[in-house]
C-alpha cells in the first residue's frame, strides 16, 4: 500500500523544499509540480520525499484526522 502524507511547506530553494508535518521536517523534491510550483505555506501531498499535488489547509487537516484514526484502531487491534 502507498501513502502520501499531507505537510506543509516551510521554505523553497528551487526544486527542493523544506516542509513539515506534525512536528518533524523533511527535505521533499518539488520537481513533480514544476508548471504550478506551490509557495511557501502551502500544503502538498508528499509520497517518497516527492510532492505529488498541492492541497487545501483543510485537506491537509481532514487527511491527518483520518490517519489519526486507522493509528488508534490499529493500535486498539494489537491490544486485543
Amino acid at each position: 500500500m502507498c501513502l502520501g502524507i499531507p505537510m506543509q511547506i516551510m521554505e523553497i530553494n528551487g526544486f527542493n523544499a523544506r516542509c513539515q508535518a506534525k512536528g518533524i521536517e523533511r527535505d521533499v523534491n518539488l520537481f513533480m509540480l514544476q508548471h504550478e510550483l506551490p509557495l511557501v505555506g502551502e500544503y502538498v501531498m508528499v509520497h517518497v520525499g516527492y510532492a505529488l499535488q498541492t492541497m487545501t489547509e483543510q485537506d491537509a487537516q481532514t487527511t491527518w484526522e483520518l490517519l489519526d484514526e486507522i493509528l488508534k484502531s490499529e493500535q486498539f487491534s494489537e491490544a486485543l
